[in-house]
């Protein structure tokens, strides 16, 4: 068995193949943690865990994307969005924005996709966990550079992310 779920990743669908999966699996955790599916940001990333993985994904993302769109030459402007259609009960959604990771040994994780939440509400759910409220599976993400709560199962190979922005909104 390999050591990663899908890396290193050879082709454009096997990269699909991770998105798909990131997807899915992101999703499942927001309604596991916070009891319903919101709205993505728009931005979906995908770990790479090998040096020519990231070369080769770094080289498939510059065909699929827009490099003067970006924010922090990070998330990418997609030529033409990823649509993932509905699957069982998780909306059908609309990717915008691609994020090549570079590799971490210490990070198995597939990828990471952000949600959406209302400015107001975010702000409550942020302020609750910052005043000591546990919510199984929520923390706020410690990186002072980032505004986000993190969604979390270690039993979930993917990661998830709560904020108040739209990457429509920060990529121009």
């Amino acid at each position: 068995m390999k050591p990663f779920r899908f890396s290193p990743i050879k082709n454009p669908e096997e990269l699909l193949e991770a998105i798909r999966h990131t997807h899915v699996e992101c999703h499942k955790l927001c309604k596991q943690v916070l009891g319903e599916y919101l709205p993505v940001a728009g931005n979906i990333g995908i770990f790479c865990h090998f040096d020519d993985e990231f070369a080769y994904l770094t080289k498939l993302r510059e065909e699929l994307t827009d490099s003067t769109r970006n924010w922090n030459q990070k998330y990418y402007h997609l030529h033409k969005p990823i649509v993932i259609p509905a699957i069982d009960d998780i909306p059908e959604t609309t990717y915008i924005c691609l994020y090549i990771r570079k590799p971490d040994p210490e990070q198995p994780d597939v990828g990471d996709v952000d949600f959406f939440m209302e400015p107001e509400r975010y702000q409550k759910l942020k302020a609750s966990l910052l005043a000591g409220e546990k919510i199984a599976g929520a923390s706020i993400f410690d990186r002072p550079d980032l505004d986000l709560v993190k969604l979390f199962d270690p039993n979930v190979d993917a990661q998830s992310f709560v904020g108040s922005n739209l990457m429509s909104e920060i990529v121009k």
